[in-house]
């Protein structure tokens, strides 16, 4: 029996193993919005339990769930378009120069990848402060970009490296100048990873939590990650409602998921390797 034939049940057994782990909590929440406040809180009713939606009736009804999902794409959008138009020229320009400055400016956006989000709030609150961008959508979207960019910049570096020179050499000697060249052949022959980014990117920034709920002073403003959290109220959290608004918020980041699967999973393995 060949080495990977035997690797074959281990690695099924593995994801098996995976698929329980992130499955489980998932149906968890499914389940859970499903039910009465008061099937939550009775342990029999763990999985035996008439199913009502209530909780989603109550979600949908909710005035703030509108302009909770509409604030969450933009603030997405505008994370993912900030993002990529500064780690796209930054990432082309350290795959292509040669001299130690690369190492020493990838040192750095390791360094500023380890630093906790905790330790960004303070210093990012005064400063959105003193530009008047506390809560406001720009004052996010600017907040999450500075917490994504050097991840982008990192992830994006290979794809321009795996491009060979020697075509873009070819466009220089047919006439084309450096922006020319860099448009219309780097940029397109590297879609897979600006497309690969841009998906991560907004799938992560749809979900952050920290920085919304800090730099939004105004409870209309909050995106969809706020809005779950303060479903906790000061007589007990309503589960139900919580979870239905937990499984709303997470259906349009499931559709962009499922649609850029294959790119991510290609895209993600040729980063690695390059």
């Amino acid at each position: 029996m060949s080495l990977r034939r035997r690797r074959e049940p281990v690695a099924f057994g593995f994801r098996i193993v995976l698929y329980l782990l992130y499955g489980l909590p998932l149906l968890w929440i499914v389940l859970t919005s499903l039910k009465s406040q008061r099937e939550v809180l009775t342990s029999q009713a763990s999985l035996f339990f008439t199913p009502t939606f209530d909780a989603y009736a109550a979600a949908l009804a909710d005035p703030a769930l509108g302009s909770s999902l509409s604030q969450s794409v933009i603030i997405s959008v505008g994370t993912t378009v900030v993002c990529l138009a500064f780690a796209i020229p930054a990432a082309y320009a350290l795959a292509r120069v040669g001299t130690r400055i690369v190492l020493v400016a990838l040192a750095l956006l390791v360094i500023l990848q380890m630093i906790p989000q905790t330790a960004n709030l303070i210093p990012l609150f005064w400063l959105l402060g003193q530009w008047g961008l506390l809560d406001t959508n720009l004052g996010l979207i600017l907040a999450d970009a500075t917490m994504f960019l050097p991840w982008a910049i990192l992830l994006l570096r290979p794809f321009f490296g795996a491009i060979p020179p020697s075509i873009e050499e070819a466009a220089l000697v047919d006439g084309a100048r450096t922006l020319r060249s860099f448009f219309s052949v780097a940029l397109p022959l590297a879609r897979n990873g600006v497309f690969t980014v841009s998906a991560i990117i907004f799938l992560v920034s749809w979900g952050e939590f920290l920085y919304g709920i800090t730099f939004m002073l105004t409870p209309s403003h909050y995106p969809m990650s706020a809005l779950i959290a303060v479903q906790s109220g000061a007589y007990g959290v309503d589960w139900p409602s919580m979870m239905a608004f937990a499984v709303i918020s997470a259906a349009p980041v499931f559709v962009v998921y499922v649609a850029s699967y294959r790119l991510l999973q290609t895209g993600l393995t040729m980063g690695a390797v390059k």
